[in-house]
C-alpha cells in the first residue's frame, strides 16, 4: 500500500463495548467507505505508552457505526453491544503496517498508533498528547 501522510480530517470512529462470550471492545475507524475493525480484549489505553492487543476482524458497513443492542444467540458475536465512545479522528500517517491518528471523542482524545504485528494482530498504543 502506498504510504499516505498529512492530516485527513472529519472521519468518524466508534468504540463499542461488546458483552459477547468474552467482554471486549470493538474499535472501528471509518476508512474508505467502510469501518475497519479491531477487537480489543481490555479497555482502550488512556495513558501515554500504554499498549493493548488489537485483533483485526472483518470490516463492517458504515451503518454499523450507530449500532447498539442485542445480537441474538446463535449469531456471530451474540451478546449486548453498547456505544462506549464515538467521535472523529484525523489520520497522520497510514501504511500497511502502521496507522497514526488523533482521536477526538468524548472519552478518548489524543494521539494513537496501530502497529501491525503478524497475522491479524496489531498493537494499539496511546501516544503522547501535545
Amino acid at each position: 500500500m502506498k504510504k499516505k501522510t498529512g492530516k485527513q480530517k472529519g472521519k468518524r470512529f466508534v468504540i463499542q463495548k461488546h458483552l459477547a462470550s468474552h467482554e471486549h471492545f470493538d474499535f472501528r475507524l471509518e476508512i474508505e467507505g467502510i469501518l475497519k475493525s479491531w477487537a480489543i480484549p481490555k479497555i482502550i489505553p488512556s495513558k501515554p505508552g500504554e499498549k493493548r492487543l488489537a485483533v483485526e476482524v472483518e470490516d463492517h458497513p458504515l451503518e454499523y457505526i450507530d449500532f447498539e443492542g442485542i445480537i441474538p444467540d446463535g449469531n456471530y458475536g451474540a451478546g449486548k453491544v453498547e456505544i462506549w465512545d464515538t467521535g472523529t479522528y484525523e489520520i497522520i500517517e497510514k501504511t500497511d503496517k502502521k496507522i497514526i491518528f488523533n482521536l477526538n471523542g468524548k472519552k478518548t482524545k489524543g494521539s494513537y498508533y496501530l502497529i501491525k504485528l503478524k497475522d491479524n494482530n496489531w498493537l494499539l498504543i496511546k501516544g503522547k498528547n501535545k
